[in-house]
């Protein structure tokens, strides 16, 4: 057999190469005219196309090398089964990824119906992962519109317990004025008092709402600074003493002396009584709220207050902080000063600690029920 010369092997090289461009140009010709065609008619192009331009290849080359036409003959038998086999794989291969895409578009119409849907395993590495993806997607999407069914009842109850807390003081200030007008009031002077009452009220509703406006927009801007627990304590429970006085609750401050934090006196005070507001309301008759101090690590602080009573079930330790909150659905209003408010406090208390980089949470515990303030002591880092 005589060697290859460079000249042939050229000749052998652009034929091919002219026959696999030709039968390429045609197979993306006809695809770019498919669209919109289904995945098998894209596969057989794809798969005739491959065997035609390597059997043209071979033709074109043993014509130039004038074979006989016997062996000629042969290799069009061959080309043609060639071509049979990669028609019927081409064919095979699309009903099966069609049979999987099917799968995974019938999930999707799950997945758009709010259904959570299941990994199915194809085979295909790629119609798996996008499965798993999927799957994944469903379970978020299912959270997610359980989350949003769950604010939703959470709104629309905290919107009828907003109403029936501000009705509540015009009503008093409705009767209030019927009985002067109809002039049955016993105590004539102590009308004004009374209706200043029911208006103070009111109007601590209205900036607890209007507090939880600028937190929860991101609105709200803190003037922080070296503060002395001790002061902002003091003060809280020198507000709280006449209200706590009446439930027979005494306010008990250990080891706050001495401890310096970094934060905005006057959020930091709405916080300290926020959350002594809630614990005289809920301590028993003739027991005492603890309110103590304890430096941490990596300068943090964390503040405590403590009250005897029996606190919220485990499940809802967290909850508690939530707008709208309540643990009793009856919705009284106490007699004794201290109003049940609107389920604002605690979440504004929250919402004004973790701007400062703190955050609060709450503990049952062997001596009662107990809140934590976790805060920063310099103005370095976030409390984490």
């Amino acid at each position: 057999m005589m060697p290859l010369g460079v000249l042939d092997a050229a000749v052998i090289i652009l034929t091919g190469a002219g026959c696999a461009a030709l039968m390429t140009l045609i197979a993306v010709l006809l695809l770019r005219r498919m669209r919109g065609s289904g995945l098998m008619a894209r596969f057989v192009v794809v798969g005739a196309a491959s065997v035609l331009a390597m059997a043209s290849s071979v033709v074109a080359i043993a014509l130039e090398m004038y074979i006989s036409p016997h062996d000629l003959t042969v290799l069009v038998w061959i080309a043609a089964t060639g071509f049979l086999c990669a028609v019927i794989t081409a064919v095979l291969t699309a009903r099966a990824a069609r049979s999987s895409l099917s799968g995974i578009a019938a999930a999707v119409r799950r997945v758009g119906e709010g259904d959570v849907v299941d990994v199915e395993q194809s085979g295909w590495r790629e119609f798996d992962d996008l499965s798993i993806r999927l799957a994944e997607t469903s379970q978020k999407l299912s959270e997610a519109h359980a989350e949003v069914e769950r604010l939703d009842s959470d709104r629309r109850r905290f919107l009828a317990w907003i109403s029936h807390d501000l009705r509540t003081p015009l009503t008093a200030i409705r009767a209030l004025a019927e009985s002067m007008e109809e002039g049955v009031m016993d105590d004539v002077a102590a009308f004004p008092r009374r209706v200043r009452v029911q208006v103070e009220a009111m109007g601590r509703m209205v900036d607890d709402l209007f507090e939880l406006s600028r937190i929860t927009s991101g609105a709200i801007r803190l003037r922080t600074e070296q503060v002395e627990l001790l002061d902002v304590v003091s003060d809280a429970v020198a507000d709280l003493r006449s209200s706590s006085a009446q439930r027979d609750v005494q306010i008990v401050q250990r080891d706050v002396a001495g401890h310096v934090v970094w934060a905005d006196p006057h959020q930091l005070a709405r916080v300290v009584t926020n959350l002594l507001t809630n614990a005289v309301r809920h301590a028993p008759r003739g027991s005492e709220v603890v309110v103590s101090a304890e430096a941490l690590d990596e300068g943090r602080l964390v503040l405590a207050v403590l009250d005897h009573g029996g606190g919220v079930a485990v499940e809802d330790l967290d909850r508690m902080f939530e707008v709208g909150w309540r643990a009793d659905a009856a919705r009284s209003t106490d007699a004794d000063g201290i109003a049940s408010g609107a389920g604002l406090g605690l979440a504004i208390a929250r919402g004004l600690v973790r701007a400062h980089g703190g955050d609060v949470y709450a503990e049952r515990t062997g001596d009662g029920f107990c809140m934590k303030v976790l805060l920063p002591t310099d103005s370095r880092e976030p409390v984490e």
